[in-house]
């Protein structure tokens, strides 16, 4: 939703006054506007350059990115993944559907991440891969669960869809596993409206990964398919706009840490009615892809009625994602049954973002946080 007033201020709005609109007039006045223009090249060795990674496959969405993922490190019928419970049911529709198993570990209550001490417990002879997802600002703290990928033998899937640039021990997040994963929606980091990459240093992956979001065209004779694969394909335009991000995503940062920055001196004195976002850990500094909130117990209304009361005085709010234990057609299919996970059930009914895009203003900034003072007090 574009802000074009202080009358409502959105949860998240895009920058785009960079180079987009030039990339964009190329695609047009060249005719490439689908999946075989040059930014689609352009993209992927700037965004693997910009990692340090090999390779870079653009994809449609970081949905599409967890799926490939999935597909191409061979995750098969009873297999087993383990997942965190706080976040997005992408990670593990392609598990799900593929017939394997995911293995749900509880989040940290300081950072919202999985809790790593947890990891370990959860395999077992039938674990083939550990999915870690960095959220909200702080990454996962990796080295342990990439020491039980060693130990064990399994595959480790970074889902780094909000990590754009973030760094882990001064390794970029998307670099840490053997296949990681990006979205590119409209509230990321650097964004191409819709779209994702996977990122990888191996070559045989990297080939897999391009024939399967190309619905597996044998590369010899088009038309011709030994395989069943997806029509995952980034449009050149997309393409361009993400070129023209990447551009900045040095500014993008330091406006995402400033943003944090103005939010948490802004909102200390409250604390006794919201947990704030850690401003670093030993591992990394928050690069506030969003400005989370906890509501504390002595809060007596949940996270839904602040959204709502945030929303009758102008000002967007998103809440946590729900546990993946507590979605219904999960449930319903008879995962998790009788599973509890306390720190994401806690987060998830009184965590919320406010209003963090990289368009925002400190006017409004400080307008939110008089906002979320008269609602607490």
């Amino acid at each position: 939703m574009p802000n074009t007033a202080d009358s409502y201020i959105p949860v998240n709005e895009p920058l785009l006054d960079g180079n987009e609109k030039k990339y964009l007039q190329e695609c047009i006045d060249t005719g490439w506007i689908s999946s075989e223009g040059p930014f689609i090249r352009k993209f992927e060795d700037a965004f693997a350059k910009f990692l340090g990674r090999k390779h870079a496959i653009a994809l449609t969405n970081g949905t599409a990115a967890l799926d490939v993922a999935v597909e191409v490190l061979g995750i098969h019928a009873g297999d087993e993944v383990i997942v965190p419970a706080l976040t997005i049911i992408s990670c593990i529709t392609q598990i799900v559907r593929c017939g394997a198993i995911p293995v749900l570990v509880d989040a940290d209550p300081l950072t919202w991440n999985a809790d790593v001490s947890k990891f370990e417990a959860a395999i077992t002879i039938r674990t083939k891969a550990i999915m870690i997802v960095h959220l909200y600002g702080l990454p996962v703290d990796a080295d342990p669960i990439l020491a039980l990928g060693r130990k064990y033998g399994l595959k480790i899937i970074e889902d780094a869809a909000e990590m754009h640039g973030q760094t882990y021990r001064d390794r970029k997040c998307g670099t840490l596993g053997d296949i990681s994963t990006f979205s590119f929606y409209s509230n990321k980091i650097i964004t191409t409206g819709e779209g994702g990459m996977v990122v990888t240093d191996d070559d045989a992956i990297a080939a897999e990964c391009r024939g399967l979001r190309n619905l597996c065209f044998d590369p010899k004779r088009r038309f011709f398919h030994s395989r069943l694969g997806w029509n995952l394909r980034m449009t050149n335009m997309q393409a361009a706009l993400g070129v023209a991000q990447l551009e900045r995503i040095a500014d993008f940062i330091e406006r995402k840490r400033a943003m944090g920055r103005r939010y948490s001196d802004a909102l200390a004195h409250l604390d006794h009615k919201i947990q704030l976002p850690l401003p670093q850990t030993d591992y990394a500094e928050n690069i506030y892809w969003v400005f989370p909130i906890v509501l504390r117990d002595t809060v007596p209304f949940d996270a839904q009625a602040m959204m709502t009361s945030l929303h009758e005085k102008g000002i967007g709010a998103r809440s946590f994602f729900w546990p993946l234990h507590e979605q219904p057609v999960l449930r319903e299919a008879g995962y998790f049954l009788g599973q509890k996970f306390p720190v994401a059930e806690n987060a998830a009914r009184r965590g919320l973002y406010v209003p963090s895009g990289l368009a925002i203003r400190d006017t409004q900034i400080a307008r939110v946080a008089r906002v979320i003072e008269q609602i607490l007090t």
